[in-house]
């Protein structure tokens, strides 16, 4: 499969490396200097072209590479490459099997097609930042895993493969239209079919799946380090409970949220006693839903992660390993390099 990437930033890139991560062959087409986000994980696995795509020159070198091209991927505001004469009817008119992908915040159609924007704010409209944060104080943007890469770069590459798939019967290619604000209220559709029945609220304080219930938070230990636990289900709740010797009380549930403040505060209180690896020492590894909380660089050396090779060193980088994995094809990190076009 052969993508013609042209060089944005966040999810864009992302897309870009999760399909050179499986095997496509992808080329990026970048401005004199660069974008400014130089990053040597996300912009593994390409050959890279530098074209000013705005001159004549270089319109036609990409219309060129183009027609023999499976898929483009730009992240530009709606009409830009329409003005530079790489919209999709210029492209499909060389390649009308190509399958285009558009990655935007806001989308192609819309009052707010046209204006800037970032993670936060995607997130912001969707109704999925009002859900994050604590008790008090205002919302808390979670990275921007939700809205760029989680909405954003999956959503496009799951569009990608499955017009791909649609034109292995068609013959022709389309258009992808892939909006953070589209994926990240795709991905709220759990907590709106649950809203109706009343099975979660999604206001901070009483949000089941937000840290304001105590068994499905974060503690600080008596060293200073976090542990995360969450046993929702009622036999790993009675694992927790057993396994950290909780007062009654504590044993009897955490089904009454206006209980939750005082729940939390025992908890703390029992969490604080010990280290992060003492509790490592009598809860990893069994039912009570627990992990501890780790750095980036501590991740790596976690048996499970190391074991697993989720994470690799190279050149003094960490590259998480190609995902998801499979058992006839794997994937493999490739370098990147410059490139005058296909070979």
């Amino acid at each position: 499969m052969r993508v013609l990437e042209f060089a944005s930033i966040g999810p864009g890139p992302h897309c870009a490396m999760l399909l050179a991560d499986l095997g496509a062959e992808v080329i990026r087409i970048e401005r004199e200097g660069g974008n400014g986000w130089p990053n040597p994980v996300a912009d593994r696995g390409r050959k890279r072209l530098t074209l000013d795509i705005r001159t004549e020159a270089g319109r036609e070198q990409c219309l060129t590479l183009l027609e023999s091209a499976d898929v483009l991927i730009e992240g530009f505001r709606p009409g830009v490459m329409e003005r530079l004469g790489l919209g999709p009817e210029h492209v499909h008119a060389r390649n009308s099997r190509l399958v285009y992908g558009r990655m935007t915040g806001w989308g192609q159609s819309g009052p707010l097609a046209q204006a800037a924007g970032h993670d936060i704010n995607y997130l912001a409209i969707t109704g999925a930042l009002a859900a994050i944060g604590g008790r008090e104080g205002p919302a808390i943007p979670p990275l921007n895993l939700v809205g760029d890469f989680g909405g954003g770069s999956l959503y496009l590459a799951f569009g990608i493969m499955a017009a791909l798939w649609e034109r292995e019967r068609s013959g022709k290619g389309q258009v992808i239209d892939a909006a953070i604000v589209d994926g990240v209220s795709s991905m709220m559709t759990f907590f709106a079919g649950l809203l109706p029945r009343g099975a979660i609220s999604l206001e901070r304080e009483r949000n089941l799946l937000s840290g304001a219930a105590p068994h499905y938070r974060c503690y600080t230990c008596a060293d200073g380090r976090e542990i995360a636990v969450g046993p929702l289900e009622p036999q790993f709740f009675a694992e927790l409970m057993q396994r950290i010797d909780a007062p009654e009380n504590l044993r009897q549930g955490c089904a009454d949220p206006d209980r939750w403040e005082e729940q939390s505060e025992q908890l703390a209180a029992l969490f604080a006693s010990r280290t992060q690896a003492d509790w490592c020492a009598l809860l990893e590894g069994s039912d009570a839903c627990f992990a501890p909380v780790l750095t980036l660089e501590e991740a790596v050396q976690h048996p499970h992660m190391h074991q697993r090779g989720v994470y690799r060193s190279i050149d003094g980088a960490l590259h998480a390993a190609p995902a998801p994995r499979f058992s006839r094809t794997p994937g493999a990190i490739r370098d990147s390099v410059d490139a005058a076009g296909w070979d």
